[in-house]
């Protein structure tokens, strides 16, 4: 198995995953997507909500909100030794929400407006729309936000996007092709251009295998083929910023590898 980086931008990374089955491939992807922890609002007891919305559309919002997420100062509920139903200083954090509208004007609440005992758990972004207030009227809200997993609830998913496709492999025939140009404008990725006289690849990775460009050729048959590599996967993974991309990836990776260790264990004692 190899792994080549291709790029990182903020919240996104591009890898290169060549020598591995589709089993694996798509094993790691369901990792990354499900089983990677991160900080989310689970319990809220609304104390006072004089909004137009209902006491559990509220509570639905906070819950999607993103926060930011320490895997070393926290655990999962299930994993400490308090065992409580609503946590400990170990497994939970506290956040408030109390905001009244000013008399005479109407206020819309944001996520930057919730307060956390924490501050390595706040919101990831603080422009985040919750609520929308009458004059004087207010929301007085306790949350309490935990450790969970993307398979239990999609507000524990720490990623937005997680997808592969194969390597992909064009194969462009310089001696047959008339560099007419009909394969570079069907291309929907901008893939191909022709330069110097000859038909280039300018972005192999932006190739979706289509096969447009194909079908395209006035040639019988096409001086273009397109082809993948079945062990080699490109993967794009975009996270929501609770946890940083890389943190992503390396957390998924030890959760697969701690996942074979423990199917091995199982049956070597079988």
């Amino acid at each position: 198995m190899d792994i080549k980086l291709v790029s990182v931008d903020g919240r996104s990374i591009r890898f290169i995953l060549s020598g591995v089955t589709t089993a694996f491939a798509n094993a790691l992807r369901r990792v990354i997507s499900a089983e990677v922890p991160c900080m989310a609002i689970d319990d809220v007891f609304v104390i006072e909500n004089q909004s137009v919305l209902f006491d559990e559309i509220l509570a639905h919002r906070l819950g999607l909100v993103p926060l930011t997420t320490d895997l070393e100062s926290y655990v999962l509920p299930e994993d400490c030794a308090c065992k409580s139903d609503l946590g400990c200083p170990r497994c939970r954090v506290a956040l408030t929400l109390d905001v009244k509208a000013p008399d005479g004007d109407v206020l819309t609440v944001y996520s930057r407006d919730l307060k956390s005992e924490d501050p390595r758990v706040v919101p990831v972004s603080g422009d985040i729309p919750l609520v929308k207030l009458a004059p004087n009227q207010r929301v007085r809200i306790e949350a309490y936000a935990r450790l969970g997993r993307g398979k239990d609830h999609a507000k524990w998913k720490p990623v937005t996007v997680c997808a592969y496709k194969y390597y992909p492999m064009i194969d462009i025939d310089a001696k047959r092709c008339t560099r007419c140009g009909e394969c570079v404008e069907i291309c929907p990725k901008g893939v191909l251009e022709v330069a110097e006289d000859r038909l280039v690849i300018k972005d192999l990775l932006g190739c979706m295998s289509c096969r447009d460009c194909e079908g395209r050729c006035p040639l019988k048959p096409p001086a273009i083929k397109i082809g993948w590599d079945e062990s080699t996967f490109v993967f794009y993974v975009e996270g929501t910023g609770s946890l940083p991309i890389n943190r992503v990836i390396v957390t998924a990776a030890a959760i697969l590898r701690e996942k074979a260790r423990t199917l091995a264990q199982e049956l070597r004692e079988a």
